[in-house]
């Protein structure tokens, strides 16, 4: 392999290397703000039905419980995605290292 092609090889390995890590980063903000939006949901949900009696609001309770439940099981996917993707992220930027300084080494 000439210098050029393993040059050319070792700097779109690189490309995509941070194509991946910030494809990382931007699902890490899409967890951030899922989470917070489904907290938020949660909690509106829990204290609405608060100022109305309970014979008006029958109906809504019995949909409450099997709501908040749906609820809990995607924030428990978004928290077990988020404590995975730490290690994913710190895998990706250390490679993203290590790709640079191969096209580094190769550059000179």
């Amino acid at each position: 392999m000439s210098a050029k092609s393993e040059y050319d090889a070792a700097y779109f390995t690189l490309l995509r290397a941070r194509e991946e890590r910030d494809d990382l980063l931007r699902y890490a903000n899409f967890l951030l703000a899922e989470q917070e939006r489904l907290d938020d949901f949660v909690e509106r949900t829990q204290t609405s039905f608060e100022d109305l009696p309970r014979k008006v609001r029958r109906p809504m309770d019995a949909t409450a419980k099997p709501l908040l439940e749906a609820v809990g099981r995607r924030r428990a996917v978004v928290g077990d995605e988020r404590r995975r993707l730490e290690g994913r992220m710190a895998n990706a930027e250390a490679f993203v290292g290590e790709c640079e300084q191969e096209v580094e080494s190769l550059r000179g």
